[in-house]
């Protein structure tokens, strides 16, 4: 069963944006005080997680101790919103050890991508709570990734194109070749954003802390996946039963998946477009959702609708109160 949307407040400039890292860590302080300048150069102010800088392996600081930096932010009156710092490995291993209810009565946006995949789609699941896919402290926001955070989370727009590419415009004999939207499967759909990174959505199957998909827009994408991987995991989403309802697919950029090295390749083109016949519902790829510099940002538990006659994404309603 899907919860009511909970939506958080807006950002503001003079805001206290809390840093949590609660994935791996970066491997200079200095890289983490580059994120905190980044954060702190939109207008905010910042509050750093208390295990910010900690070392445990190859995570920032245990379970508990991360799980217990995004509790306490969340508990915290004076942090109106959460960036985290960066992605990596191990935001799903804080699960078990978050307090949802406390997450609930405390509602403000939460933002990252990649490994943070994880916790954005437990907290809307578990909660109601509208949160977002988008850049993590430790990423440069370029212009269209700032005017994409901006109209979402910091304007509240509503009925607005999100992902699209940037405007390109060829001279005589040019044409697009990178930012290529693909029309997979035609017609619309209407449902709330699902999704992101995909071999942790592929990894949290089975568990809890995946949203129910019935009459949702999933969206999907990765970053140094050999192509028989995603085809491996896609499949496993559907052996799984998880995508029973859902409503459209939005694919986005796949970076660095490379083709295997067999003598017979199925490119990623030719997995994903056999993948969204068999589900049989209005697919396209390419829209600026992943491990890209332009990225846009996606509300996961907004109402959206996908047309992929002309491979587009329009949010329906406001993502932020």
């Amino acid at each position: 069963m899907t919860l009511p949307a909970i939506k958080p407040r807006r950002l503001k400039e003079g805001d206290t944006i809390g840093v949590p890292a609660p994935a791996s860590h970066l491997d200079s302080d200095d890289r983490i005080r580059r994120a905190i300048e980044i954060v702190a150069s939109l207008g905010f102010k910042i509050k750093e997680g208390q295990h910010l800088h900690a070392r445990y392996g190859y995570f920032a600081g245990t379970d508990q101790e991360r799980a217990a930096d995004l509790n306490a932010l969340f508990a915290d009156a004076q942090v109106d919103g959460i960036i985290c710092l960066t992605g990596g490995w191990g935001a799903s291993r804080l699960l078990p050890y978050l307090d949802f209810g406390l997450i609930q009565k405390n509602p403000k946006v939460l933002m990252g991508f990649s490994d943070i995949t994880a916790l954005l789609n437990a907290i809307f699941a578990l909660t109601g709570l509208v949160t977002f896919h988008g850049l993590v402290a430790d990423k440069v926001f370029s212009p269209y990734s700032l005017t994409e955070f901006k109209k979402v989370v910091l304007e509240a727009q509503k009925d607005v194109l999100l992902g699209s590419p940037p405007p390109f415009r060829p001279a005589e004999g040019q044409v697009e070749r990178i930012n290529r939207v693909i029309h997979i499967r035609p017609g619309k759909a209407r449902g709330r954003l699902v999704g992101g990174n995909l071999s942790l959505i592929s990894h949290l199957i089975g568990t809890p802390y995946l949203p129910d998909l019935h009459d949702k827009i999933l969206f999907l994408e990765d970053v140094h996946e050999e192509v028989y991987r995603i085809d491996r995991m896609l499949t496993q989403l559907k052996l799984s039963g998880w995508l029973a309802g859902v409503a459209g697919i939005v694919f986005g950029k796949f970076t660095d998946c490379s083709l295997s090295m067999s003598a017979r390749q199925f490119t990623l083109e030719e997995v994903l477009a056999s993948f969204s016949q068999e589900v049989g519902v209005p697919a396209v790829s390419g829209l600026m959702i992943g491990h890209v510099d332009d990225q846009t940002t996606l509300p996961v538990g907004c109402l959206a609708e996908l047309d992929a006659q002309i491979g587009s994404l329009r949010l329906l309603e406001a993502a932020v109160e």
